[in-house]
């Protein structure tokens, strides 16, 4: 039995929704916080819109014509939070919703590509899309697989050894307030040198803010420790 696995891929703005309004606001990041169905042949997402004013931002979506039925949610200083139905340029993200029964987790627009995190029950739900893509003359271009199953290391991006590092300083009380060991003390007992420890911590925490914060920054597994 096949089990679930999370899927960073890459599809060209111009072969996905808001196409136009990425090609009006350049500068502008496009982040997609949940995707649902709406209807047969349209999507229903939650969209975080940074680096320009709200303004010009609500003409850029209006004038998009892969969307509809707009809705300003909230508005902040330099972000905004939309609601809205896409009703074009959707063809992938509706084959991952409803034959591949895939979850969209997250996706970032910047730079002319779309960077998605998709949550797939199992490989054969994935090629599905694949094949799609390649009937259909369209673009999923798969960066990264981690396989949901045992210790979260790919799951995370992490290697071994950086789990094993993050795993023994969480339970020596590294991570406490005060702090319950030194780095010196921790590598001893990994047996690996300070400077050794301290780089592998680093790469482990880049690694987890890029997999919970930034779709598209991690890209593929750092295979250094």
């Amino acid at each position: 039995m096949s089990n679930a696995q999370v899927v960073r891929g890459e599809i060209p703005a111009e072969e996905f929704a808001l196409y136009e309004a990425l090609r009006s606001l350049p500068d502008v990041e496009f982040e997609i916080e949940r995707v649902v169905q709406s209807g047969d042949d349209a999507v229903m997402p939650l969209v975080w819109v940074r680096g320009a004013e709200a303004d010009a931002v609500g003409e850029a979506l209006e004038a998009d014509p892969s969307t509809r039925d707009i809705s300003l949610l909230s508005t902040f200083e330099n972000e905004q939070l939309y609601r809205m139905q896409w009703v074009s340029e959707v063809e992938v993200v509706l084959q991952m919703i409803t034959n591949s029964a895939a979850t969209v987790m997250d996706a970032l627009g910047k730079n002319g590509r779309w960077h998605l995190r998709v949550l797939y029950p199992d490989q054969e739900s994935l090629t599905m899309t694949n094949d799609f893509v390649e009937e259909n003359g369209l673009t999923f271009d798969v960066k990264a697989i981690r396989q949901m199953q045992g210790k979260p290391v790919g799951r995370y991006g992490l290697t071994e050894a950086q789990f094993e590092a993050l795993d023994a300083a969480l339970d020596a009380g590294y991570f406490a307030i005060p702090r319950e060991t030194s780095l010196s003390e921790l590598a001893d007992r990994l047996e690996i040198s300070h400077q050794a420890l301290s780089e592998r911590l680093r790469r482990a925490t880049a690694a987890l803010v890029e997999d919970a914060l930034i779709p598209g920054a991690a890209g593929v597994l750092d295979e250094r420790e």
